[in-house]
C-alpha cells in the first residue's frame, strides 16, 4: 500500500513554501515512479511563485478535493484575499495556516489521505486571524474530536513524548496525574510499535531534580510517577523510572531506552533540538535542522517538521528541507503500519 499524504503549507508567509518544493525536487523519483504521493494544500499562488523562485520545473497540478489526483499535486486551501509576502506577518497567512489543516483533516476522515504532514504555521497570524490555538497539536486535537494529544520530537534515535507542552511551569506540576502520564506512555509505546519497534524501552524522566532526593525536592515523582510506572511494568510494558533529567536523555542517545517520555516542554525539546540543530562552526549560525514532530492520540496520522515559520529567511531560497523528508518518511513508516493493523 502506498500512502496518499498531504502536506498542509502552514503560513504561507514561511519557509513552507519553499521547503514543499525542495524536498518534492529531492523525491522526485519516488515521485515519478509512484511509490510516494503527496497533495500539497495550502495557497497555490504561493507554491508556484517559491517554485519560480528556485528555478524548479517541479509541475504541481492544480486539482479538486473531489477528484482523482495524480502523485503529485496542488490543492487550494480557501480563497486567496490579501497578496501575501515572504516573511510578512499577515491575517490571510494565518487564516490560510488554518483552512490547510481543516481540509486535510476532512480528507483523512474521508479516507482520501493515510496521513498528514504539516509545515510550521504562525501563532501570532492564526490568532490574529481568530483562530485560537496554541499550535498544531491543540488544533489538530479539538478538528478530530480526539480526548487527548501526545507531542513527541524524533530525532534519529531520539524520541521523546510530552507529558505538558505549551503551559507556564508553575502550571506543570497540576497537570501530571496518572491518568495523563499513562496515556502518554501508552501512546508512546503504540508508536514505537507502529515504527517497527519490537522491543520497546521507555524510560520516564523525573519532574524535579534527583527524582525529588527522597521528597527533598517535592514528592510528584514518588507519589505519582513511580506508582503509574509499577502498573505499566505489571501490566507488561517495559518502562523504567522516574530517571533523573540531567541523564535520561544521555542514556536515551546511549540506545539504553527507545524513547523518553518527558514533564514539559523544554526538558523534552532542549536535548532533541540540541541535536537536531547543524551549527557551523565558521559563521556560528545554524544551517540546518533535522528531527520530525508527531502527534499521538490522534485518530489521524500526523507528523511535521521540528521548526518554525523562519520569516527572517523566507523567501531567500537558503531554508533546509531536512526535517520536511523526515517528517514524511515518519508519515509513511507510521501509515503502512496503519494499515497493517486494519487490513
Amino acid at each position: 500500500m502506498t500512502p496518499h499524504l498531504a502536506i498542509t503549507m502552514g503560513d504561507p508567509a514561511g519557509v513552507g513554501p519553499e521547503i514543499i518544493v525542495k524536498a518534492c525536487a529531492r523525491l522526485k523519483d519516488r515521485l515519478a515512479d509512484g511509490s510516494l504521493r503527496l497533495l500539497v494544500i495550502g495557497s497555490n499562488p504561493a507554491l508556484l511563485a517559491a517554485r519560480d523562485a528556485l528555478g524548479s520545473d517541479l509541475a504541481f497540478p492544480e486539482v479538486t478535493a473531489d477528484q482523482d489526483w495524480p502523485a503529485l499535486a496542488c490543492l487550494q486551501a480557501g480563497p486567496e484575499g490579501e497578496p501575501i509576502h515572504p516573511g510578512v506577518l499577515s491575517v490571510d497567512g494565518g487564516r490560510f495556516a488554518y483552512l490547510a489543516v481543516e481540509r486535510a483533516v476532512r480528507l483523512a476522515e474521508a479516507g482520501r489521505i493515510q496521513g498528514l504532514v504539516t509545515a510550521p504555521l504562525n501563532k501570532e497570524a492564526m490568532n490574529k486571524a481568530g483562530y485560537h490555538y496554541a499550535g498544531h497539536t491543540d488544533l489538530l486535537a479539538e478538528l478530530t474530536g480526539a480526548r487527548g494529544s501526545v507531542m513527541m520530537l524524533a530525532h534519529g534515535n531520539m524520541r521523546v513524548s510530552h507529558v505538558t507542552t505549551h503551559i507556564a511551569l508553575h502550571d506543570v506540576p497540576k497537570k501530571l496525574t496518572p491518568e495523563r502520564l499513562r496515556y502518554v506512555i501508552d501512546r508512546t509505546d503504540e508508536t514505537l510499535a507502529g515504527l517497527g519497534l519490537d522491543r520497546r524501552r521507555i524510560a520516564v524522566a523525573a519532574l524535579n531534580p534527583h527524582a525529588g532526593e527522597g521528597g527533598l525536592f517535592g514528592r510528584q515523582d514518588i507519589d505519582i510517577t513511580a506508582p503509574v510506572i509499577e502498573r505499566c511494568v505489571a501490566d507488561g510494558l517495559d518502562v523504567v523510572g522516574p530517571v533523573p533529567g540531567d541523564t535520561v536523555f544521555v542514556k536515551l542517545r546511549a540506545g539504553q531506552f527507545d524513547a523518553v517520555v518527558a514533564m514539559y516542554h523544554d526538558q523534552g525539546h532542549i536535548p532533541v533540538k540540541l541535536l537536531g540543530f547543524h551549527v557551523n562552526p565558521d559563521t556560528g549560525t545554524w544551517d540546518a535542522l533535522s528531527g520530525v514532530n508527531i502527534t499521538l492520540g490522534l485518530p489521524i496520522i500526523r507528523t511535521s517538521v521540528d521548526h518554525g515559520t523562519a520569516f527572517d529567511i523566507a523567501g531567500k531560497g537558503i531554508a533546509n528541507e531536512l526535517s520536511l523528508i523526515e517528517a514524511i518518511e515518519y508519515a509513511e513508516k507510521l501509515a503502512a503500519a496503519r494499515h497493517r493493523q486494519t487490513a
